[in-house]
């Protein structure tokens, strides 16, 4: 049973038996939490602030808790800041170090084209830690030699984290601070060939250079594979994040990337659904009459998870409904590809003096909701419907609960209005979601909470508070129920509707998390971070099963494709880069875009990337033409890349540009009509 324990911190008991629990940490950060077989007994964790979480689970059982690295932490959970930094008290003459990094420099510039590209990623991490190591040792006058000297060769998707080094200039500085904590605590991964490895560490014994190479063998983590080395394009494409490239045993574990098959229930179809449309789109063939509506496929999907992974809510006769008018819009729906491009409606906010922050559309596509930086959510109906309230109590108890048309009669029409404003937060509204039911809405804030509202009476049910700081994105999980938070703290949170806590708690992010997401299967989820990487993470148990480096900016918008096996990605930098989930692999890349990527949406039937930007456009990618080589292409494990596309150029399929407006969400309707919204900026 998915229920959450309420215990105290990081203490664990056994319930209903004598078995006894017992917490250890794990290298990765976590507590586990080992329930030895016993009569009957279980494992119970707290999972409010500064706590783990964890399922109440029947023993024999085996429960991960992940503690966040941010504010939520325990103090005795915290690094010792004095121990962190006492691995900077070196004895090394500082007026060598130059020396020391110009030498190496100049030897990795001097050697075989094959190797320079995978020798010069070692060129940041060591400048970082030879300048740290100058301040922690009061050698400040020499650490601005340095800094001022080699900052420049750094590469370019650095430079604003060497903004944020500069300013530590003093012993005192480093305390406390979290990009010099970050570059500490976590060891930056470099992922080089044999023969490179063996270069570098004999031209370092050979000239005695102690002091580079133990940096190297303290700070770094050379991930090293056996083949030939990485060519310049290979390695720029998957470098970028705070703590370099991901190890290859991180992108190892099987994911369950399917879809779970859809039950079963007979509705038959109507006669005109029947015909359908036979013009240019070619809508997919309809069923038969005798067969069963909703269930897609007789063969189990390989790669889908068992149907009883985690616990879902049933289907209510509602959802039911709601499937089948989903299935004729499917028959009706508009065949999309390079000849035939939607067509895209766009909601524009205007006037929107309050700050426009976030955007979410239902999926029958009748409702649009917009979250504000005055604290405000306001919720509007895009159908000649309005939104009505349910009446008072005692105006309910008047009405015949057994009549055919009760659904109706419980509205009041006197509160009917095409705009609904909710009022709550104390804060920016940086994240909104609809459930998939169209019942609920979630939005958080900068006030650190997340509030589920009611779409019946349009008040608040509930406000969730578990993160420290703001919360900069939250999610529905497609079968309603679950959904998904995180926010400045670094961390992501899975909660249930029905509980106040969350149920798992996902650290491992070096910076806030931006984006999430959950998959279409609601087993994993995906989130994007200002570390300028992106995680999935397995609902299950709470591991991070994928790690994907790449961007050189921080992530903004998330998408998976409607199979569940690729994941788009947008960030700062301007680019779309894909990625197969199965063999943890960066496939694609898609440039185009001039400034930061808030949307990305798969059209309904995958043929179709859009992605819309800052820069006031939209652009429709192929999908198909993008995943088309991806079975029979060699995926090179001992790299862990394949050779991208040069000229992404040949997968856009359409440029449209607004005239003045920032596009923060993009939506397919059933039928895939595009929708796109944003604020008019006059500037």
């Amino acid at each position: 049973e998915a229920l959450l324990g309420r215990g105290t911190g990081a203490a664990a008991s056994a319930i209903g038996g004598s078995a006894a629990a017992v917490a250890t940490s794990s290298p990765g950060g976590a507590a586990v939490a080992a329930v030895p077989p016993g009569k009957g007994g279980s494992a119970v964790w707290d999972a409010g602030v500064g706590a783990g979480s964890c399922l109440r689970v029947s023993a024999p059982a085996f429960c991960v808790c992940r503690f966040p690295l941010g504010g939520a932490v325990a103090v005795e959970d915290q690094p010792d800041v004095s121990a962190v930094l006492s691995a900077y008290n070196q004895q090394g003459d500082p007026t060598l170090y130059e020396e020391y990094y110009s030498g190496l420099k100049h030897f990795i510039e001097c050697s075989l084209d094959c190797h320079r590209a995978e020798l010069s990623q070692l060129f940041y991490p060591l400048f970082v830690h030879m300048y740290l190591e100058l301040v922690y040792n009061q050698h400040e006058s020499e650490a601005k030699s340095f800094f001022e000297r080699f900052h420049g060769d750094q590469e370019c998707y650095y430079q604003d984290d060497l903004r944020v080094l500069s300013s530590l200039t003093k012993k005192e500085h480093m305390k406390g601070n979290e990009t010099m904590l970050d570059f500490r605590t976590s060891k930056f991964v470099l992922r080089i060939s044999r023969d490179s490895y063996q270069l570098l560490k004999r031209h370092l014994q050979e000239k005695q250079n102690n002091q580079i190479w133990n940096i190297v063998q303290e700070h770094l983590y050379i991930d090293i594979f056996d083949g030939m080395p990485r060519s310049k394009q290979q390695i720029d494409a998957m470098v970028g994040s705070l703590a370099g490239e991901a190890k290859r045993e991180a992108n190892k574990a099987k994911v369950f990337f399917g879809l779970l098959k859809e039950p079963e229930f007979d509705v038959p179809l109507d006669d005109e659904d029947e015909e359908g449309e036979n013009e240019e789109g070619k809508p997919k063939k309809k069923k038969p009459k005798k067969d069963n509506v909703g269930s897609k496929s007789k063969k189990q999907d390989p790669n889908a998870p068992p149907q009883n992974r985690i616990p879902l809510p049933e289907l209510k006769d509602s959802d039911k409904l709601d499937k089948v008018m989903n299935m004729k819009e499917a028959a009706r729906r508009v065949r999309l590809g390079p000849e035939c491009l939607p067509s895209i409606c766009f909601y524009t906010f205007l006037n929107a003096y309050q700050g426009l922050t976030a955007v979410d559309i239902t999926d029958d596509s009748s409702m649009i909701v917009g979250g504000f930086a005055d604290s405000t959510v306001r919720v509007w109906s895009v159908t000649p419907k309005k939104l009505r309230s349910v009446k008072t109590a005692a105006d309910l108890s008047l009405i015949d609960k057994e009549s055919d048309d009760v659904l109706e009669r419980i509205m009041d029409e006197k509160t009917a209005s095409e705009l609904k404003i909710l009022y709550g937060h104390s804060g920016p509204v940086y994240g909104t979601s609809f459930s998939p039911d169209r019942n609920y809405l979630l939005s958080c804030s900068e006030d650190g909470t997340v509030r589920l509202w009611s779409l019946q009476t349009f008040t608040c049910l509930v406000g969730y508070k578990g993160h420290n700081y703001p919360v900069w994105d939250t999610q529905f999980s497609p079968y309603g129920y679950y959904f998904v938070s995180g926010g400045h703290d670094r961390v992501a949170r899975l909660w249930a509707t029905d509980h106040y806590q969350p149920l798992r708690i996902f650290a491992g992010h070096l910076a806030d998390v931006t984006c999430t997401r959950f998959h279409p299967n609601s087993n994993y989820i995906a989130t994007g971070s200002a570390d300028r990487t992106i995680r999935l993470w397995d609902v299950l148990n709470g591991n991070c099963v994928r790690i994907f480096t790449g961007h050189k900016g921080p992530i903004h918008s998330l998408a998976f494709s409607p199979n569940g096996r690729f994941l788009a990605t947008g960030a700062t930098d301007g680019r779309v880069l894909l990625w197969d989930i199965g063999h943890g692999l960066m496939v694609g890349e898609l440039k185009g875009h001039t400034d930061t990527i808030y949307a990305l949406r798969f059209s309904r039937d995958g043929e179709i990337l859009a992605s819309g930007s800052m820069d006031n456009t939209v652009r429709l990618w192929d999908a198909v033409k993008a995943f088309e080589d991806l079975e029979t292409d060699d995926f090179t494990t001992a790299t862990g890349h394949i050779n991208l596309p040069e000229n992404s150029q040949d997968l856009l399929l359409g440029t449209y540009m607004t005239k003045s407006t920032p596009v923060v969400h993009l939506h397919f309707t059933r039928r895939n009509l595009l929708l796109a919204a944003g604020a008019y900026s006059s500037q």
